[in-house]
């Protein structure tokens, strides 16, 4: 029997980040939907179409729910909760999707790891 090619399971991660527009003395800035974008560009270039970053205004219709106490930015990850309050971490981001792809990747090879570099 010959050997076997590993097989990358096929897989979006949903990235979902909630902020709000924050008034200034300049008016108003929609800073953390600029952090978001520049978030996506770093996980696309990392994970490319595996990966799919929406931004939410925290008034938008389809604002994913919050729970009590959550802060902004408030990040999910396949809708779980990453993070709430603070700074966003793209390096967190990263080890969560690869943890993401690697239980993936065990669940398909039943029982093989197969590392992916």
């Amino acid at each position: 029997m010959g050997a076997q090619t590993p097989r990358t399971p096929t897989m979006t991660i949903s990235i979902s980040i909630v902020g709000a527009p924050v008034a200034c003395s300049e008016g108003v800035k929609d800073a953390w939907r600029d952090i978001a974008a520049w978030v996506a560009g770093q996980l696309h270039g990392r994970f490319g179409e595996a990966i799919s970053v929406c931004y939410f205004d925290l008034f938008d219709q389809y604002c994913p729910p919050l729970p009590p106490g959550a802060q902004l930015p408030y990040v999910l990850v396949n809708g779980e909760e990453f993070s709430s309050g603070g700074k966003i971490s793209v390096a967190g981001l990263r080890a969560r999707v690869e943890a993401l792809v690697l239980d993936a990747i065990e669940t398909q090879e039943s029982g093989q790891i197969v590392v992916m570099q």
